[in-house]
């Protein structure tokens, strides 16, 4: 009985079982967004109310009042984000009334000082923001003082007011240009219930000292007014430039489909990994486990809100971790099979396999701070779960579990089970004595690579040209997030024909370009026409009354759009730069091109099958392609550090010759292919999980994710490697000292490792 054995392993039960138990409380204090709660999204942009340029100081106020006005609607958590020098984005997940809130929140409620004739004096500039407090007048009535800040300029305006003709200084809430008058309001002025119209004062002489606005108020009309100054004396209009609302449904159902495809995609990843690797399988599975749940933790105290792409980072993730597990399996089955012991081949194995682990992650972390930068929000939330994602792969995917899985190869249970640790038969190890050599040539490989490459640029080749002609001929079917307009989705408690909703949208006189049946109870409608907020409201009650449904509508403006292209470009664009730049850094430019090339060849196959299947293109597509980026670098990377070791380990003496070169490519794609497989396999098991059990929102961007993973081992195996062939042939670069081993293997007996 192996007492260390038992010990480990009844340690890792109570472990997983915690870990496991811990879920669901830390499930209950996650944030949601939108697409798992419902609610409501709103993108404003700024501008002052006077002509002047819009300064970090306005934007600040303009977000604080923002906040303020948020606490009156009762929601928990909103999330209010400043985004470039002038606009600021409201998410409010969980909000019942969603009409209310876009009412409070696009209220200017903002101060003005004005003469007789409309014509604007000054704004709440002039003001000590948020200094509005409870008075009293000369008769002791309620009234409301202002406190100013800016007396010089104050002091200018009433100079000249006092000379005018009617010299009066009008105090307004919510002036409009247009609509409002002092005019039309002069009688009612002073009542705050019937008037925009605060107050206005007559002045004699002027004067640089604090304001007192005067009316027949009560003394709760007073308190309301000075309510609403504080949270409204802001200098600038917000003007709503893309909405989302989320009904309370599509978030449930999206919550629940979305953690049922990732609860069976991790299974199957515990599963195959278990068939596979057997001891070391298990433990990478039971790990899994642990990371997951890691992740959440490190997303919860950091404040993250939970989102639909935000879990389909996750999921991606877990696929892509499990990639370092396999790379070390990998290569310690390799160690083993050439006779070294268990733990010579357990500490071989892990040292080989650690620089392309870490070369993996960073390009694919690059991608991430990438996304970071220039996605929009849902687009951000993506890309911090997959930098999470990256962090907890290293700490325990690479350290923790290598330390776990050393502390059983050290009981030697497994000395003489190789085929229980990690699969490996005993026919398969070679037997080795003193006087046993290294090989130092390249193991002769059944399938050419590089010979048949020819066939395979010109199946890619094909492939661009079909796709290219559908772009010109057909062009891209993009979503609103790119075309501009509105989306509606709609679900209802019973079947819902497009027919109908046609006929609906036709009386409505709004041009669609696309009413799609989703399933029987699903319709998406997608309008030409940015949709105005009473617009929406109408449309909302109108298909609520007829079939029952909730609805989610995704409101981009003209000036949206430009921007999100104009990010995905510069996203896909910056993505490509780190990643040449950090693999010339690593290894040497022609990798970094080859790579390029291939990169450059997998967006292009992505895209041109989204065109020929008529897939929808939205913003959310462009995390997919840097997802996408990212894998295949992260793949290509680990057959080039093969290839890059190859050629040190057996090319010191000499420079390689073309066959040499075709041999190592060979050689490098062969020791691989079993590793690119089973990674792409573990990667996928989850996708496709969320493409049968998830929700629609994400159906496409998991379709993407699908269709570019394939591509992107396709690539790594057939063509980046190629490609470098093609490159380096006649321009060569070795480095003689970075890889060295040994011309006679003899095993050296260290106390506590293998003796």
């Amino acid at each position: 009985m192996n007492r260390k054995l038992i010990s480990y392993l009844l340690i890792l039960i109570v472990i997983v079982v915690s870990t496991t138990s811990m879920f669901k409380p830390l499930f209950n204090n996650i944030s949601y967004g939108l697409d798992l709660k419902g609610g409501f999204e709103v993108l404003y942009e700024a501008s002052s109310l006077d002509g002047k340029e819009v300064n970090r100081e306005m934007i600040t106020n303009t977000y604080k009042t923002i906040l303020k006005r948020i606490d009156v609607l009762g929601v928990s958590e909103p999330d209010v984000i400043i985004e470039g020098s002038n606009r600021i984005r409201v998410k409010l997940a969980g909000v019942t009334n969603k009409e209310e809130a876009r009412e409070i929140l696009s209220k200017t409620a903002s101060l003005t000082f004005r003469d007789t004739a409309d014509n604007l004096l000054m704004t709440s500039e002039v003001l000590t923001g948020g200094m509005a407090r409870l008075t009293s007048d000369q008769y002791g009535l309620p009234a409301v003082m202002l406190t100013i800040s800016d007396r010089e300029t104050f002091f200018k305006v009433t100079n000249t007011v006092k000379d005018m003709t009617d010299n009066r200084i009008v105090i307004w809430l919510d002036f409009e240009e247009g609509i409002t008058s002092f005019e039309a309001e002069a009688f009612r002025c002073g009542s705050l219930t019937d008037s925009k119209c605060l107050s206005a004062a007559s002045v004699s002489q002027a004067f640089a000292s604090n304001v007192i606005i005067q009316g027949n108020f009560t003394r709760e009309e007073a308190s309301n007014l000075v309510e609403l100054i504080n949270s409204g004396s802001i200098p600038t209009k917000l003007e709503e430039i893309s909405s989302r609302t989320v009904g309370s449904v599509f978030g449930e159902n999206a919550l629940n489909k979305t953690l049922l495809a990732g609860a069976i995609g991790i299974s199957l990843i515990i599963l195959l990994m278990t068939l596979l690797y057997h001891f070391c399988g298990l433990i990478a599975g039971i790990g899994i486990v642990i990371y997951t749940f890691a992740v959440f933790v490190i997303f919860w105290l950091i404040g993250g809100v939970l989102t639909l792409p935000g879990i389909a980072s996750l999921v991606l993730g877990i696929g892509m971790a499990i990639d370092a597990c396999v790379i070390s399996f990998e290569r310690i089955k390799e160690e083993i099979k050439k006779g070294r012991t268990l733990i010579g081949s357990f500490v071989e194995g892990y040292k080989k396999s650690l620089s392309s682990i870490i070369d993996a992650n960073i390009t694919t972390f690059i991608v991430a701070i990438i996304m970071f930068i220039f996605g929009e929000s849902s687009v951000k939330g993506f890309a911090t779960m997959l930098m999470i994602n990256i962090i907890m792969t290293i700490i325990i995917m690479v350290v923790i579990i290598r330390y776990v899985l050393k502390l059983f190869v050290k009981t030697n249970f497994f000395e003489q089970k190789s085929y229980l640790f990690i699969k490996v038969k005993a026919k398969m190890i070679v037997k080795l004595t003193s006087k046993t050599k290294v090989n130092n040539q390249l193991t002769y490989q059944k399938f050419n690579f590089v010979k048949k490459y020819k066939f395979f640029f010109l199946l890619s080749s094909l492939i661009i040209t079909v796709g290219i002609i559908s772009v010109l001929t057909m062009n891209l079917n993009l979503s609103v997030d790119f075309k501009g307009g509105t989306y509606i989705t709609l679900i209802s408690d019973y079947k819902i024909e497009s027919s109908e909703i046609k006929t609906d949208i036709n009386n409505f006189d709004y041009q669609y370009s696309d009413i799609d049946n989703i399933n029987n109870k699903t319709v998406y409608i997608k309008l030409d026409e940015v949709l105005e907020r009473e617009e929406i409201q109408t449309l909302d009650h109108y298909f609520k009354e007829k079939y029952n449904a909730e609805s989610e509508v995704g409101v981009i403006s003209n000036i949206v759009k430009k921007e999100l292209t104009l990010n995905a470009l510069y996203s896909i664009l910056a993505a490509a730069i780190g990643m040449i730049l950090y693999v010339s850094i690593r290894f040497k430019f022609t990798y970094a091109l080859a790579a390029l090339i291939a990169l450059f060849h997998d967006v292009l196959i992505v895209v041109a099958l989204f065109s020929l299947l008529r897939i929808e293109i939205s913003v959310i597509f462009i995390a997919a392609i840097l997802t996408i980026i990212g894998y295949s670098i992260n793949d290509t990377v680990v057959i080039f550090d093969r290839i890059r070791e190859n050629i040190n380990n057996y090319f010191k003496e000499k420079k390689p010759s073309d066959d040499d070169l075709t041999n190592v490519v060979n050689t490098s794609l062969s020791e691989n292919l079993r590793r690119t497989l089973y990674t792409t396999t573990t990667t996928l098991l989850p996708v496709i999980c969320l493409i049968l059990f998830g929700t629609f929102e994400i159906f496409n961007f998991n379709i993407a994710l699908f269709i570019g993973l394939i591509i992107g081992t396709y690539s790594s195996i057939f063509l980046s490697s190629q490609i470098w062939y093609l490159l380096e042939k006649n321009n060569i670069t070795i480095n003689l000292n970075k890889y060295n081993i040994e011309d006679e293997l003899d095993e050296i007996e260290i106390k506590g490792i293998n003796k």
